[in-house]
């Protein structure tokens, strides 16, 4: 604990609200008493069960994600102090450090709001559609063991295997861009979600789908699928859209080495587009 830390009463928390998908964003401050080792999901239930902001005035409760509040389910992720971490990691004593007196929360950047601090991540699972980050399975009669898995194998899938799907590596990448198709009127959900799928087509996959193909491909089962993997990631919006910015690496709560990824995808791509040559 800071001695600055030991002396403070209250701090103020700056979030930014939207009420629903395509409404105008607005700041609204609130003030909370101080308490030592707070983390930023049990300030956000303190403001819920408050109810009024810094001014007194009566307020609708702040919606956030959450689930396992131990940085495993990767549903808090939201842009803190303008950083995008887990918000159940994030601890008030050190981002008071950061940002003196306040703290400031936003949704992530690259992914359509649906109110305040919660964004819809569909993208980043279709993505992990698109490039079958999965152990392909032909039936569920007993086959008996699976291939040998060597001890090199496992050290080095076993860091791939830790990503949460959370999104900090794709909202701090200069080449993920926002897709947000508009709902048209009287449209259905399932028709919407189409609009949006097929707009994201041509869009950069990301650092955490190119990671999972790399952890899959080198899985060896689920390489019965790796060509598949390599022409997902050598197609529009794959691993030549990546611009080492290296920014995904650094945010990522997990340490996973995304970069190390993305260099073996663009290896096997190579390879697999000079083979695909070859065999026509």
């Amino acid at each position: 604990m800071t001695a600055s830390s030991t002396k403070r009463e209250s701090f103020d928390v700056r979030i930014l609200r939207q009420a629903a998908p395509g409404e105008p964003s607005r700041w609204e401050t609130f003030r909370i008493p101080y308490e030592p080792n707070l983390n930023v999901i049990s300030v956000l239930q303190k403001i819920a069960a408050m109810a009024r902001n810094a001014e007194g005035k009566e307020t609708t409760p702040v919606a956030w994600d959450c689930n396992c509040l131990e940085e495993v389910c990767g549903a808090c992720t939201m842009v803190i102090n303008g950083r995008v971490r887990q918000s159940c990691s994030a601890l008030v004593d050190r981002l008071l450090e950061e940002h003196e007196g306040e703290i400031e929360l936003q949704p992530m950047t690259k992914f359509p709001v649906v109110r305040d601090l919660v964004v819809d991540r569909s993208r980043m699972f279709r993505a992990l559609e698109k490039v079958k980050a999965w152990v392909p399975v032909d039936d569920y009669y007993d086959r008996g063991a699976g291939p040998r898995e060597s001890q090199e194998s496992q050290e080095e899938r076993y860091p791939l295997s830790e990503c949460m799907t959370c999104g900090c590596c794709v909202d701090a990448c200069p080449q993920y861009s926002k897709v947000e198709v508009e709902r048209r009127p009287n449209e259905s959900i399932e028709e919407h979600q189409a609009r949006q799928a097929e707009a994201e087509k041509s869009e950069f996959l990301g650092a955490a789908p190119i990671s999972q193909a790399m952890l899959f491909n080198r899985h060896a089962t689920g390489a019965m699928l790796a060509d598949d993997r390599l022409n997902a990631l050598s197609g529009p919006g794959g691993i030549q859209v990546c611009g080492n910015a290296q920014n995904c690496v650094a945010v990522c709560p997990k340490e996973i080495p995304l970069t190390t990824s993305i260099a073996r995808a663009g290896r096997q791509t190579t390879v697999h587009a000079i083979k695909k040559i070859f065999d026509r």
